[in-house]
Protein backbone atom coordinates (compact mmCIF):
# COMPACT_ATOMS: atom_id res chain seq x y z
CA UNK A 1 0.00 0.00 0.00
CA UNK A 2 1.21 3.47 -0.85
CA UNK A 3 0.10 6.87 0.44
CA UNK A 4 0.22 10.42 -0.85
CA UNK A 5 1.36 11.56 2.61
CA UNK A 6 2.83 9.82 5.64
CA UNK A 7 2.65 11.94 8.79
CA UNK A 8 5.01 11.02 11.62
CA UNK A 9 3.70 12.17 15.01
CA UNK A 10 0.12 12.37 16.25
CA UNK A 11 0.23 15.60 18.25
CA UNK A 12 -1.80 18.74 17.41
CA UNK A 13 0.39 19.48 14.39
CA UNK A 14 0.43 15.92 13.10
CA UNK A 15 -3.20 14.92 13.53
CA UNK A 16 -4.45 18.29 12.26
CA UNK A 17 -2.25 17.98 9.18
CA UNK A 18 -3.35 14.40 8.57
CA UNK A 19 -7.05 15.23 8.81
CA UNK A 20 -6.76 18.30 6.57
CA UNK A 21 -4.70 16.33 4.03
CA UNK A 22 -7.39 13.66 3.89
CA UNK A 23 -10.07 16.35 3.49
CA UNK A 24 -8.09 17.72 0.53
CA UNK A 25 -8.10 14.33 -1.16
CA UNK A 26 -4.67 13.02 -0.19
CA UNK A 27 -4.45 9.39 0.86
CA UNK A 28 -2.90 9.80 4.29
CA UNK A 29 -1.31 7.66 6.98
CA UNK A 30 -0.51 8.82 10.51
CA UNK A 31 2.25 7.07 12.45
CA UNK A 32 2.26 7.51 16.24
CA UNK A 33 4.12 5.32 18.74
CA UNK A 34 2.03 6.40 21.71
CA UNK A 35 -1.43 7.88 22.25
CA UNK A 36 -2.68 10.45 19.75
CA UNK A 37 -2.72 14.03 20.94
CA UNK A 38 1.00 14.28 21.63
CA UNK A 39 2.44 16.20 24.55
CA UNK A 40 -0.24 18.89 24.50
CA UNK A 41 -3.16 16.55 25.03
CA UNK A 42 -1.53 13.84 27.12
CA UNK A 43 1.26 15.49 29.13
CA UNK A 44 0.95 19.24 28.64
CA UNK A 45 -1.68 21.84 27.84
CA UNK A 46 -4.85 19.87 28.53
CA UNK A 47 -3.97 18.03 31.78
CA UNK A 48 -2.33 21.16 33.18
CA UNK A 49 -5.38 23.31 32.50
CA UNK A 50 -7.71 20.65 33.91
CA UNK A 51 -5.80 20.75 37.21
CA UNK A 52 -5.54 24.55 37.16
CA UNK A 53 -9.30 24.84 36.63
CA UNK A 54 -9.94 22.65 39.68
CA UNK A 55 -7.45 24.61 41.78
CA UNK A 56 -9.09 27.91 40.81
CA UNK A 57 -12.52 26.57 41.81
CA UNK A 58 -10.98 25.57 45.16
CA UNK A 59 -9.66 29.11 45.64
CA UNK A 60 -13.03 30.59 44.74
CA UNK A 61 -14.81 28.37 47.26
CA UNK A 62 -12.51 29.64 50.00
CA UNK A 63 -13.19 33.22 48.93
CA UNK A 64 -16.95 32.86 48.51
CA UNK A 65 -17.86 35.09 51.49
CA UNK A 66 -17.11 38.03 49.19
CA UNK A 67 -20.35 37.12 47.38
CA UNK A 68 -22.42 36.55 50.51
CA UNK A 69 -21.88 32.80 50.46
CA UNK A 70 -20.56 30.46 53.13
CA UNK A 71 -18.82 27.11 52.76
CA UNK A 72 -17.38 25.07 55.60
CA UNK A 73 -14.78 22.36 55.58
CA UNK A 74 -13.57 23.16 52.06
CA UNK A 75 -10.78 20.78 51.06
CA UNK A 76 -9.34 19.10 48.00
CA UNK A 77 -8.57 15.53 47.01
CA UNK A 78 -5.60 15.63 44.65
CA UNK A 79 -6.06 12.04 43.53
CA UNK A 80 -9.65 12.84 42.56
CA UNK A 81 -8.45 15.97 40.76
CA UNK A 82 -6.02 13.81 38.79
CA UNK A 83 -8.75 11.30 38.00
CA UNK A 84 -10.82 14.15 36.55
CA UNK A 85 -7.72 15.29 34.64
CA UNK A 86 -7.35 11.84 33.12
CA UNK A 87 -11.04 11.71 32.24
CA UNK A 88 -10.76 14.98 30.32
CA UNK A 89 -7.66 13.76 28.50
CA UNK A 90 -9.28 10.46 27.62
CA UNK A 91 -12.44 12.10 26.30
CA UNK A 92 -10.50 14.46 24.04
CA UNK A 93 -8.14 11.71 22.90
CA UNK A 94 -11.08 9.50 21.92
CA UNK A 95 -12.45 12.46 19.97
CA UNK A 96 -9.23 12.76 17.97
CA UNK A 97 -9.28 9.03 17.19
CA UNK A 98 -12.85 9.34 15.91
CA UNK A 99 -11.90 12.31 13.73
CA UNK A 100 -9.00 10.38 12.20
CA UNK A 101 -11.22 7.40 11.50
CA UNK A 102 -14.08 9.53 10.19
CA UNK A 103 -11.75 11.28 7.75
CA UNK A 104 -10.29 7.94 6.59
CA UNK A 105 -6.77 8.59 7.87
CA UNK A 106 -4.91 5.29 8.22
CA UNK A 107 -3.70 5.11 11.84
CA UNK A 108 -0.47 3.15 12.28
CA UNK A 109 0.98 2.48 15.75
CA UNK A 110 4.74 2.22 16.16
CA UNK A 111 8.05 4.06 16.08
CA UNK A 112 8.92 5.52 12.69
CA UNK A 113 12.35 5.70 11.11
CA UNK A 114 12.77 7.53 7.82
CA UNK A 115 14.83 5.36 5.44
CA UNK A 116 14.83 7.94 2.66
CA UNK A 117 12.43 9.98 0.52
CA UNK A 118 9.09 8.18 0.41
CA UNK A 119 10.14 5.32 2.72
CA UNK A 120 9.36 4.98 6.45
CA UNK A 121 10.02 1.90 8.54
CA UNK A 122 7.60 1.09 11.36
CA UNK A 123 8.55 -2.11 13.13
CA UNK A 124 9.07 -4.78 10.49
CA UNK A 125 7.08 -2.93 7.84
CA UNK A 126 8.29 -0.36 5.35
CA UNK A 127 5.66 2.23 4.39
CA UNK A 128 5.84 3.99 1.05
CA UNK A 129 4.48 7.43 0.30
CA UNK A 130 4.96 10.32 -2.08
CA UNK A 131 5.64 12.78 0.76
CA UNK A 132 6.61 12.55 4.44
CA UNK A 133 5.63 15.13 7.06
CA UNK A 134 7.54 15.14 10.36
CA UNK A 135 5.54 16.32 13.37
CA UNK A 136 7.40 14.65 16.23
CA UNK A 137 7.19 17.59 18.64
CA UNK A 138 9.51 18.20 21.57
CA UNK A 139 10.42 16.91 25.01
CA UNK A 140 11.61 18.56 28.24
CA UNK A 141 15.22 19.74 28.15
CA UNK A 142 17.38 19.32 31.25
CA UNK A 143 20.23 21.77 31.98
CA UNK A 144 23.66 20.42 33.00
CA UNK A 145 23.05 20.70 36.75
CA UNK A 146 24.38 17.99 39.09
CA UNK A 147 21.67 16.00 40.84
CA UNK A 148 18.88 16.25 38.29
CA UNK A 149 18.87 12.45 38.08
CA UNK A 150 17.79 12.09 41.73
CA UNK A 151 14.37 10.68 42.67
CA UNK A 152 11.97 13.56 43.15
CA UNK A 153 13.50 15.70 40.41
CA UNK A 154 10.70 15.89 37.86
CA UNK A 155 9.75 17.32 34.50
CA UNK A 156 6.27 18.52 33.60
CA UNK A 157 5.70 15.12 31.99
CA UNK A 158 6.31 13.46 35.35
CA UNK A 159 4.03 15.80 37.30
CA UNK A 160 1.20 15.27 34.84
CA UNK A 161 1.26 11.47 34.79
CA UNK A 162 1.17 10.89 38.56
CA UNK A 163 -1.20 11.82 41.36
CA UNK A 164 1.24 12.78 44.13
CA UNK A 165 0.81 16.22 45.64
CA UNK A 166 4.02 17.81 46.93
CA UNK A 167 3.68 20.16 49.90
CA UNK A 168 7.01 21.82 49.09
CA UNK A 169 7.86 22.40 45.44
CA UNK A 170 10.95 24.09 44.02
CA UNK A 171 10.70 25.06 40.36
CA UNK A 172 13.75 25.65 38.19
CA UNK A 173 12.57 28.02 35.48
CA UNK A 174 10.14 30.93 35.62
CA UNK A 175 8.76 30.64 32.11
CA UNK A 176 5.23 29.65 31.14
CA UNK A 177 5.41 26.05 32.39
CA UNK A 178 7.08 27.00 35.65
CA UNK A 179 4.66 29.80 36.46
CA UNK A 180 1.58 27.74 35.65
CA UNK A 181 2.69 25.01 38.05
CA UNK A 182 3.65 27.62 40.63
CA UNK A 183 0.12 29.04 40.50
CA UNK A 184 -1.47 25.59 40.62
CA UNK A 185 0.50 24.35 43.62
CA UNK A 186 0.25 27.61 45.55
CA UNK A 187 -3.53 27.69 45.07
CA UNK A 188 -3.63 24.29 46.80
CA UNK A 189 -1.53 25.55 49.69
CA UNK A 190 1.94 24.28 48.83
CA UNK A 191 5.16 26.13 49.63
CA UNK A 192 6.49 27.14 46.21
CA UNK A 193 9.88 28.59 45.25
CA UNK A 194 10.65 29.64 41.67
CA UNK A 195 14.29 29.95 40.58
CA UNK A 196 14.69 31.89 37.32
CA UNK A 197 18.11 32.56 35.76
CA UNK A 198 16.98 35.68 33.88
CA UNK A 199 16.31 39.02 35.56
CA UNK A 200 12.53 38.49 35.48
CA UNK A 201 9.94 35.74 35.24
CA UNK A 202 8.19 35.17 31.90
CA UNK A 203 11.17 36.81 30.18
CA UNK A 204 9.83 36.40 26.64
CA UNK A 205 6.68 38.42 27.33
CA UNK A 206 6.07 42.15 27.55
CA UNK A 207 8.04 43.53 30.49
CA UNK A 208 4.98 45.12 32.10
CA UNK A 209 3.16 41.77 32.06
CA UNK A 210 6.18 40.15 33.68
CA UNK A 211 6.52 42.80 36.37
CA UNK A 212 2.82 42.78 37.24
CA UNK A 213 2.67 38.99 37.45
CA UNK A 214 5.78 38.98 39.61
CA UNK A 215 4.13 41.32 42.09
CA UNK A 216 0.87 39.37 42.14
CA UNK A 217 2.65 36.03 42.50
CA UNK A 218 4.71 37.23 45.44
CA UNK A 219 1.55 38.61 47.05
CA UNK A 220 0.08 35.10 46.92
CA UNK A 221 3.05 33.73 48.83
CA UNK A 222 5.24 32.26 46.10
CA UNK A 223 8.94 32.90 46.66
CA UNK A 224 10.44 34.27 43.45
CA UNK A 225 14.20 34.32 42.96
CA UNK A 226 15.32 35.94 39.70
CA UNK A 227 18.92 36.05 38.52
CA UNK A 228 19.27 32.70 40.26
CA UNK A 229 21.81 30.20 38.94
CA UNK A 230 21.07 26.69 40.17
CA UNK A 231 24.31 24.95 41.17
CA UNK A 232 23.17 21.50 42.28
CA UNK A 233 20.40 19.38 43.72
CA UNK A 234 21.18 17.01 46.57
CA UNK A 235 19.34 14.56 48.75
CA UNK A 236 18.90 15.99 52.24
CA UNK A 237 17.66 14.50 55.50
CA UNK A 238 14.16 15.81 54.82
CA UNK A 239 13.71 15.91 51.07
CA UNK A 240 15.77 17.54 48.33
CA UNK A 241 18.11 20.50 48.76
CA UNK A 242 18.42 22.87 45.82
CA UNK A 243 21.50 25.12 45.96
CA UNK A 244 21.52 28.30 43.92
CA UNK A 245 23.48 31.54 43.60
CA UNK A 246 22.05 35.06 43.42
CA UNK A 247 24.50 37.96 43.06
CA UNK A 248 27.39 35.77 44.25
CA UNK A 249 25.46 34.77 47.36
CA UNK A 250 24.79 31.06 47.77
CA UNK A 251 21.41 30.03 49.13
CA UNK A 252 19.42 26.81 49.47
CA UNK A 253 15.80 25.75 49.42
CA UNK A 254 14.40 22.46 50.74
CA UNK A 255 11.64 20.76 48.80
CA UNK A 256 9.75 17.50 48.51
CA UNK A 257 10.15 17.70 44.74
CA UNK A 258 12.03 19.81 42.20
CA UNK A 259 10.34 20.62 38.91
CA UNK A 260 12.73 21.33 36.04
CA UNK A 261 10.95 23.69 33.63
CA UNK A 262 13.81 25.18 31.65
CA UNK A 263 12.47 24.65 28.15
CA UNK A 264 12.01 21.93 25.57
CA UNK A 265 14.07 20.45 22.74
CA UNK A 266 13.15 18.93 19.39
CA UNK A 267 12.20 15.27 19.57
CA UNK A 268 14.23 13.92 16.64
CA UNK A 269 16.49 11.25 18.15
CA UNK A 270 16.46 8.11 16.01
CA UNK A 271 14.07 9.68 13.53
CA UNK A 272 16.18 9.02 10.45
CA UNK A 273 18.47 6.30 9.17
CA UNK A 274 22.18 7.34 9.15
CA UNK A 275 22.14 8.01 5.40
CA UNK A 276 19.26 10.51 5.70
CA UNK A 277 20.73 13.91 6.56
CA UNK A 278 18.18 16.58 7.43
CA UNK A 279 20.90 19.02 8.52
CA UNK A 280 19.79 19.03 12.15
CA UNK A 281 20.77 22.07 14.19
CA UNK A 282 20.97 21.04 17.86
CA UNK A 283 18.38 18.42 17.07
CA UNK A 284 15.98 20.82 15.32
CA UNK A 285 15.07 20.53 11.63
CA UNK A 286 15.70 23.48 9.27
CA UNK A 287 12.90 24.01 6.73
CA UNK A 288 12.06 26.50 3.99
CA UNK A 289 8.89 28.59 3.67
CA UNK A 290 7.03 25.55 2.36
CA UNK A 291 8.16 23.50 5.38
CA UNK A 292 10.36 21.32 3.18
CA UNK A 293 13.61 20.03 4.63
CA UNK A 294 16.86 19.81 2.68
CA UNK A 295 15.68 16.38 1.48
CA UNK A 296 13.06 16.65 -1.30
CA UNK A 297 9.73 15.16 -0.35
CA UNK A 298 10.37 15.35 3.40
CA UNK A 299 8.65 18.14 5.31
CA UNK A 300 8.53 19.16 8.99
CA UNK A 301 6.30 21.28 11.23
CA UNK A 302 5.85 22.19 14.88
CA UNK A 303 8.25 21.95 17.80
CA UNK A 304 10.71 19.80 15.85
CA UNK A 305 11.41 22.68 13.43
CA UNK A 306 14.33 25.05 13.98
CA UNK A 307 13.12 28.42 15.28
CA UNK A 308 9.49 27.34 15.50
CA UNK A 309 7.17 28.76 18.14
CA UNK A 310 6.56 25.85 20.51
CA UNK A 311 2.80 26.16 20.79
CA UNK A 312 0.15 23.59 19.88
CA UNK A 313 -1.95 26.01 17.84
CA UNK A 314 1.12 27.19 15.92
CA UNK A 315 1.97 23.59 15.00
CA UNK A 316 -1.61 22.93 13.90
CA UNK A 317 -1.63 26.05 11.69
CA UNK A 318 1.72 25.08 10.17
CA UNK A 319 0.35 21.62 9.43
CA UNK A 320 -2.68 23.05 7.64
CA UNK A 321 -0.49 25.32 5.52
CA UNK A 322 2.02 22.59 4.70
CA UNK A 323 -0.55 20.06 3.45
CA UNK A 324 -2.54 22.75 1.65
CA UNK A 325 0.54 23.60 -0.39
CA UNK A 326 1.17 19.88 -1.03
CA UNK A 327 -2.38 19.68 -2.38
CA UNK A 328 -1.70 22.58 -4.74
CA UNK A 329 -3.63 25.19 -2.76
CA UNK A 330 -2.67 28.50 -1.23
CA UNK A 331 -1.79 28.31 2.49
CA UNK A 332 -4.86 29.57 4.39
CA UNK A 333 -3.35 30.38 7.79
CA UNK A 334 -1.57 33.63 8.73
CA UNK A 335 1.50 32.35 10.58
CA UNK A 336 2.79 35.84 11.35
CA UNK A 337 0.24 36.36 14.15
CA UNK A 338 0.41 33.72 16.87
CA UNK A 339 -1.14 34.42 20.28
CA UNK A 340 0.41 32.96 23.42
CA UNK A 341 -1.29 32.34 26.75
CA UNK A 342 -0.30 31.73 30.36
CA UNK A 343 -2.94 30.10 32.56
CA UNK A 344 -2.21 31.84 35.82
CA UNK A 345 -4.61 33.93 37.89
CA UNK A 346 -5.34 36.43 36.47
CA UNK A 347 -4.68 35.03 33.01
CA UNK A 348 -2.01 36.39 30.69
CA UNK A 349 -2.21 36.55 26.91
CA UNK A 350 -0.07 38.22 24.31
CA UNK A 351 -0.05 38.62 20.54
CA UNK A 352 2.00 40.62 18.08
CA UNK A 353 4.89 42.92 18.92
CA UNK A 354 5.85 44.36 22.27
CA UNK A 355 6.64 48.04 22.69
CA UNK A 356 10.32 47.18 23.08
CA UNK A 357 10.39 45.13 19.87
CA UNK A 358 8.83 47.99 17.93
CA UNK A 359 11.41 50.47 19.21
CA UNK A 360 14.25 48.10 18.35
CA UNK A 361 12.84 47.81 14.81
CA UNK A 362 12.64 51.59 14.47
CA UNK A 363 8.84 51.64 14.29
CA UNK A 364 7.17 54.80 15.65
CA UNK A 365 5.07 53.31 18.38
CA UNK A 366 2.51 54.33 20.97
CA UNK A 367 0.68 52.35 23.64
CA UNK A 368 -2.73 52.54 25.24
CA UNK A 369 -3.76 50.90 28.48
CA UNK A 370 -7.18 50.08 29.83
CA UNK A 371 -7.43 49.06 33.49
CA UNK A 372 -9.96 46.23 33.62
CA UNK A 373 -11.00 47.13 37.15
CA UNK A 374 -13.42 49.52 35.40
CA UNK A 375 -15.09 46.65 33.53
CA UNK A 376 -18.53 45.73 34.87
CA UNK A 377 -18.09 41.96 34.64
CA UNK A 378 -14.70 42.23 36.35
CA UNK A 379 -16.34 44.10 39.23
CA UNK A 380 -19.19 41.56 39.42
CA UNK A 381 -16.75 38.63 39.61
CA UNK A 382 -14.29 40.45 41.88
CA UNK A 383 -11.58 39.83 39.31
CA UNK A 384 -9.21 42.31 40.90
CA UNK A 385 -6.23 43.99 39.29
CA UNK A 386 -5.75 43.73 35.53
CA UNK A 387 -5.09 45.61 32.33
CA UNK A 388 -5.05 45.47 28.55
CA UNK A 389 -2.15 47.15 26.83
CA UNK A 390 -2.41 47.88 23.11
CA UNK A 391 0.68 48.62 21.03
CA UNK A 392 -0.04 50.59 17.87
CA UNK A 393 1.73 52.50 15.11
CA UNK A 394 2.29 56.07 16.18
CA UNK A 395 1.43 57.53 12.77
CA UNK A 396 -1.42 55.49 11.31
CA UNK A 397 -2.91 53.80 14.36
CA UNK A 398 -2.49 50.25 13.01
CA UNK A 399 -2.52 47.75 15.86
CA UNK A 400 0.83 45.98 16.22
CA UNK A 401 0.41 44.05 19.46
CA UNK A 402 -1.73 43.48 22.54
CA UNK A 403 -0.74 42.28 26.00
CA UNK A 404 -3.38 41.29 28.52
CA UNK A 405 -3.33 40.48 32.21
CA UNK A 406 -6.93 40.07 33.27
CA UNK A 407 -9.87 37.71 33.69
CA UNK A 408 -10.53 35.76 30.43
CA UNK A 409 -7.39 37.15 28.80
CA UNK A 410 -6.86 33.88 26.94
CA UNK A 411 -10.25 34.27 25.27
CA UNK A 412 -10.06 38.02 24.65
CA UNK A 413 -6.68 37.86 22.90
CA UNK A 414 -8.29 36.26 19.85
CA UNK A 415 -10.02 39.51 18.98
CA UNK A 416 -6.68 41.31 18.91
CA UNK A 417 -5.08 38.51 16.87
CA UNK A 418 -7.82 38.90 14.28
CA UNK A 419 -7.37 42.68 14.22
CA UNK A 420 -3.60 42.45 13.74
CA UNK A 421 -3.93 39.83 11.00
CA UNK A 422 -6.34 42.11 9.14
CA UNK A 423 -4.24 45.23 9.60
CA UNK A 424 -6.94 47.00 11.58
CA UNK A 425 -6.51 50.33 13.35
CA UNK A 426 -7.67 51.54 16.74
CA UNK A 427 -10.62 53.19 14.99
CA UNK A 428 -11.59 49.87 13.40
CA UNK A 429 -11.63 48.08 16.75
CA UNK A 430 -13.42 50.90 18.54
CA UNK A 431 -16.21 50.78 15.93
CA UNK A 432 -17.38 47.33 17.09
CA UNK A 433 -20.25 47.16 19.61
CA UNK A 434 -19.64 44.72 22.46
CA UNK A 435 -22.47 43.29 24.54
CA UNK A 436 -22.90 44.62 28.07
CA UNK A 437 -22.00 43.49 30.64
CA UNK A 438 -19.18 41.31 29.30
CA UNK A 439 -15.45 40.92 29.73
CA UNK A 440 -15.16 41.57 25.98
CA UNK A 441 -16.21 45.20 26.48
CA UNK A 442 -12.66 45.76 27.72
CA UNK A 443 -11.36 45.16 24.18
CA UNK A 444 -13.31 48.11 22.81
CA UNK A 445 -12.41 50.22 25.84
CA UNK A 446 -8.70 49.54 25.24
CA UNK A 447 -9.01 50.73 21.65
CA UNK A 448 -10.93 53.81 22.76
CA UNK A 449 -8.26 54.55 25.37
CA UNK A 450 -5.74 54.85 22.54
CA UNK A 451 -8.03 57.35 20.86
CA UNK A 452 -8.50 59.31 24.09
CA UNK A 453 -12.21 58.47 24.05
CA UNK A 454 -12.64 55.92 26.84
CA UNK A 455 -15.99 56.38 28.58
CA UNK A 456 -15.32 54.27 31.67
CA UNK A 457 -11.74 55.29 32.46
CA UNK A 458 -10.03 58.59 33.00
CA UNK A 459 -7.55 59.14 30.18
CA UNK A 460 -4.14 59.86 31.55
Amino acid sequence: MSWDLIVIGGGPGGYTAAIRAAQLGLRTALVERDAVGGTCLNRGCIPTKALIHAAERYEEMKECETFGLRAEGVSFDYSAMCARRDQVVGQLRDGVERLLKGNKVDRITGTACILGPGRVQVGEKVLEGTNILIATGSRPALPPVPGLDLPGVLTSDDLLTGDTFYRRLAIIGGGVIGMEFAGLYRALGAEVTVLEAMDRILPTLDRELSQSMSMLTKKKGVKLCVGARVEKVEQGPDGLICTYTVKDKTETVAADAVLVATGRRANTDGLCAPEVDLGLDRGAIPVDDRFQTRVPGIYAIGDAVKGSIQLAHAAAAQGINAVSMLAGQEPPMDLSVVPSCVYVRPEIASVGRTEGQCKEAGIPVKTAKYLTGSNSRSVITDAGRGFIKVVYHGENGVILGAHLLCERATDLVGEFASAISRGETLEDMARVIHAHPTFAEAVGEAAEAGLGLSIHQLNR
